[in-house]
C-alpha cells in the first residue's frame, strides 16, 4: 500500500516538473489582465508555505485560495483578519468570517488595496510640458459571498462569488483639437471605474491515507471589461495542489501528521504555469514552523513563516507571520489574526 501511494506522488510530481515550462528567469507573457488586486496572496498561513493555498486550510481564509477548504474549518464559527506590507508601500487588508449551517459553512469575505497618494499630472502648452493636478489615491476592493459542503470525510466543493471594484481616479480626455497648443484644445474629466462579478470554484479530495489531499480550483472567472476600446478580462487562472505527510512513510515515534509538504502548479491566463513547494511543521500544535519556494515568478522566491495557535475558552487563537523575498523590491511582510470556535 504504501509503495502504491509512493508511485502515484512520483507520477504526479514528473508531470508537474516537465509542465513547469520555461527555466526560472525565463518569464514568459501570454495576455493581458486588469484588476491585479484579486491575485494579492491573503494569509500569513499560506504565504509562508510558499503560497500553497488549496488543500491545507482547517479555517476560513481558504475562500481566498479554494472556496472548497471553508468545509474543512474545524469548529462552526471562524473569524480571520489579515494584513500584507506588500511592495512601494502597496499594502492589503482583508477580512473573513465563516459559520457552519448543517452540512455547509457560509463565509463573507472582503479584501481591499491600499495604493497610497499618487500625484497627478496632465499635459499642458508650457515649458515643463505639464501641470499638476494634485494626488488621487487609487481604490481596489472586492466583497465575496461564499458557500462550501464537506460531502464526505473525503470530498468537499465551494463556490465564491465576489463584486470586484477598481477606480484608477479622473483623467482629462480631449473632446477638441489636436493637441493641447492648439488654439481649439478642450478637454473633459473622465473617471475610470469599474465594478464587475466573478466567481471561483474549486475542490478537495482527501485519500485518508497517508495525508494525501488533493485540491483544484478556478479562480476569477467573469466577463471581459473595457476603461475604453481594449476589452480585457480578470487574472483568470486554474491551479492544482497535492500534499501529504512524509512522516507517515516512516516507522517513528513522532505524529504522522507533524509535518506536511505540497507541490502547487498556477495556470494563469496571462503568463507561464507556475509553481509553488512548500512545508510545514506542527511542534505539539502549539507552533508552527513553514518554508517554501515560490518559482517561475519575476521577483518572488524564498518564503519563510511561524504561527502560534492557543486553547482559550473553547476557542482557538491563532496569529501567523510570513516573510516573502520579493527580490530588488525587498521583503513582504503578512500577519494574520484568527479565532476558531
Amino acid at each position: 500500500m504504501k509503495l502504491r501511494y509512493a508511485n502515484i506522488l512520483l507520477l504526479i510530481l514528473a508531470g508537474v516538473t516537465l509542465s513547469w515550462g520555461p527555466a526560472e528567469g525565463e518569464i514568459i507573457k501570454k495576455g493581458q489582465v486588469g484588476f491585479r488586486f484579486l491575485e494579492s496572496p491573503v494569509s500569513a498561513e499560506a504565504v509562508g508555505r510558499g503560497g500553497l493555498g488549496l488543500t491545507l486550510f482547517r479555517n476560513s481564509n481558504a475562500v481566498f485560495w479554494n472556496p472548497a477548504g471553508a468545509a474543512w474549518t474545524d469548529g462552526t464559527l471562524d473569524f480571520n483578519l489579515n494584513y500584507t506590507s506588500g511592495i512601494a508601500d502597496i499594502n492589503n487588508s482583508s477580512v473573513v468570517g465563516a459559520v457552519k449551517f448543517k452540512q455547509f459553512f457560509f463565509g463573507l469575505s472582503f479584501m481591499s488595496v491600499d495604493y497610497g497618494e499618487l500625484q497627478g499630472t496632465m499635459r499642458a502648452d508650457n515649458d515643463q510640458g505639464f501641470i499638476d493636478t494634485g494626488t488621487f489615491s487609487p481604490q481596489a476592493n472586492a466583497f465575496g459571498l461564499t458557500v462550501s459542503q464537506r460531502v464526505s470525510d473525503r470530498f468537499s466543493y465551494g463556490v465564491n462569488i465576489k463584486s470586484a471594484f477598481q477606480d484608477l481616479g479622473d483623467a482629462a480626455i480631449a473632446t477638441a483639437g489636436t493637441d493641447v497648443d492648439d488654439p481649439a484644445f478642450e478637454f473633459k474629466e473622465k473617471n475610470y471605474s469599474k465594478r464587475v462579478a466573478a466567481f471561483d470554484v474549486g475542490a478537495i479530495y482527501d485519500f485518508l491515507a497517508y495525508g494525501f489531499r488533493f485540491g483544484a480550483a478556478m479562480q476569477n472567472v467573469s466577463k471581459e471589461i473595457k476603461y475604453e476600446e481594449e476589452k480585457f478580462p480578470l487574472p483568470y487562472a486554474v491551479s492544482f495542489s497535492l500534499a501529504f505527510s512524509p512522516l507517515s512513510f516512516l516507522d517513528t515515534a513522532l505524529n504522522p501528521n507533524a509535518l506536511t509538504v505540497g507541490i502547487e502548479t498556477r495556470h494563469p491566463r496571462d503568463f507561464k504555469e507556475r509553481v509553488k513547494f512548500g512545508a510545514e511543521y506542527s511542534f505539539q500544535d502549539l507552533a508552527i514552523f513553514r518554508l517554501g519556494y515560490m518559482g517561475n515568478y519575476d521577483e518572488r522566491g524564498l518564503t519563510f513563516g511561524l504561527g502560534l495557535r492557543q486553547e482559550y475558552f473553547n476557542s482557538q487563537l491563532r496569529i501567523d507571520y510570513a516573510y516573502q523575498d520579493f527580490g530588488i523590491f525587498n521583503a513582504v511582510h503578512v500577519i494574520t489574526f484568527g479565532v476558531t470556535r
